[in-house]
């Protein structure tokens, strides 16, 4: 695989060009089209969300890079995938557009969006045939400035005139970043700020002594703010902004879960094969994988391919394991389709098809878990009483079993917890773009906030009994189950967007057994 890095390429993988061939490349070309690409779908929906972000700053600058390429290894890099809030405001998805920035300006009616990219190159022009980060030869065609707006909506500009726009009039504009992003973009905007920090001083301070009242107050309370925790500010937003999905955002992820139970079938579909090839949870990985990049853009998240005692380790992504008939497999795994939104599902299955009869109990009492707590995620509810509701069932499973050493009650009390040792996550999380969306949302917004309709959150307890935990029953040691669904708070209830994947015991069955057959 050839370097795709912003720096040039090792000098004992450079070619020198001749002029002859630089004089040759450029010629006999046809044409660029001139009809421009239409508007993209997502890209419609982005005008009101940057409109929404733009109202809580307003008279600021604010500034979206969508991130670089990360390395992987010397100079080959990871698939790139742009950050989530860019994604969110100009409806770029897939692979677009590394190094690109979005900038909100503050104007007379809110904010003038632009979006700063690198176009594609002349064909005669060096970039065109020796950039490996850049050149149509290796990356191949980009888009011109005139059809990225088409594709957006968005005024286009080269990334070289970026500078010059984040340093107007920078003395007297607040400038807000997303960091963490691109440090490249970072290093910009902290070379602008130190350039023009003394003239905010010398403005500030003039502020401070001719104006008492309370504007005044408001704008030395606004310079005290220091530019991390301004731009901390923005983060916390732009993560907020989506906690309520629109239509089109419940519809993309309706879509990603109908791919994800597709995908799910056809993993099924290849569990004797899993079987028999050993290290089977790498080939339940493949296939998985291989749907949801044929379907959408990626993965949502590694898959879990979870059998046997590896089901009780909640982040198992080695997935090298065998499988065997008698085992239950845990796969948590979501197709994150072409504009990026995500589904996540968890489903435990019984490798050959059919539960025993303490994987069924096990099975059992994590479903009425989950159905309690899809019961109370309804608009107006507090997030955590999803997991209160799902916790209980768990609980009082437990002290059913003689597991528990104090009464369910008493587990579920501030004092308690015990109950923690078999389930120690949460139940809850949003869901979006991101497969845990929405993390930078504040505390009162999120795990303390209300649930509201449009908002789209998984449902997943789980019980974990590690083969050599001795409080446990023998019957059950070894066994790990977990179900998770992705719910959307609607005005009257809630919709199982990932429905379409069974989830009693007796239904599982049913849906594996002409799947196994095949």
């Amino acid at each position: 695989m050839e370097s795709s890095e912003k720096q040039p390429a090792l000098p004992n993988r450079q070619t020198p060009f001749s002029e002859a061939f630089r004089a040759f490349i450029g010629q006999d070309w046809a044409p660029h089209s001139t009809e421009l690409p239409a508007r993209l779908p997502a890209a419609e929906h982005a005008p009101a969300r940057r409109e929404a972000i733009g109202a809580q700053f307003p008279g600021e600058r604010l500034v979206i890079p969508a991130g670089g390429f990360k390395v992987r290894s010397n100079d080959t890099d990871y698939r790139y995938r742009p950050h989530s809030a860019f994604a969110h405001l100009t409806g770029l998805g897939e692979d677009r557009e590394p190094d690109a920035v979005l900038v909100l300006e503050p104007s007379d009616n809110g904010h003038e969006p632009t979006l700063y990219f690198k176009p594609r190159a002349p064909r005669d022009a060096h970039e065109f045939y020796a950039d490996p980060r850049y050149g149509e030869m290796w990356v191949g065609k980009r888009e011109s400035l005139e059809e990225m707006s088409a594709l957006t909506g968005i005024a286009c500009a080269s990334i070289d005139d970026l500078r010059d726009a984040l340093a107007k009039n920078a003395d007297s504009t607040t400038l807000r970043l997303v960091a963490g992003v691109d440090p490249e973009i970072e290093r910009l905007v902290a070379e602008i700020r130190a350039e023009h920090a003394q003239q905010t001083a010398d403005r500030t301070a003039e502020s401070a002594q001719d104006e008492q009242d309370e504007q005044g107050a408001e704008q030395d309370e606004q310079a005290a703010t220091t530019p991390a925790e301004a731009d901390q500010q923005l983060v916390v937003a732009l993560s907020e902004l989506r906690l309520r999905k629109d239509a089109f955002e419940a519809d993309q992820l309706r879509e990603a879960c109908r791919q994800t139970a597709e995908a799910f079938a056809a993993v099924v579909a290849e569990l004797p094969e899993a079987v028999r090839r050993g290290r089977g949870e790498r080939w339940v990985e493949g296939v998985f994988g291989l749907h949801a990049r044929h379907s959408g853009n990626a993965i949502g998240y590694d898959t879990i391919a979870a059998a046997g005692e590896h089901a009780c380790t909640l982040h198992w992504i080695r997935n090298d394991g065998e499988l065997r008939e008698d085992q239950l497999i845990l796969i948590d795994a979501g197709v994150e389709v072409d504009t990026l939104y995500t589904a996540d599902v968890t489903r435990t299955l019984p490798v050959g098809g059919r539960f025993s009869e303490a994987q069924r109990e096990v099975y059992g009492a994590v479903l009425e878990a989950q159905e309690a707590g899809i019961a109370a995620a309804r608009a107006g509810a507090e997030f955590a009483d999803v997991h209160k509701a799902a916790i209980a069932v768990i609980a009082r499973r437990l002290e059913e079993w003689g597991i528990l050493p104090v009464s369910a009650e008493e587990s579920l009390g501030e004092e308690g917890g015990q109950h923690r040792r078999w389930m120690v996550h949460g139940t809850s999380h949003h869901l979006g773009l991101d497969v845990h969306d929405c993390a930078q949302a504040r505390t009162e917004n999120y795990r303390q906030g209300t649930l509201a309709p449009g908002m789209v959150i998984t449902v997943e307890p789980g019980l974990y009994f590690k083969a050599d935990d001795l409080l446990v029953p023998e019957r059950f040691r070894g066994i790990g189950v977990r179900i998770e669904d992705d719910i959307l708070i609607t005005e009257d209830g809630n919709e199982n967007l990932s429905a379409a994947l069974p989830r009693t015991a007796d239904d599982v069955e049913a849906w594996m057994a002409p799947l196994l057959r095949h």
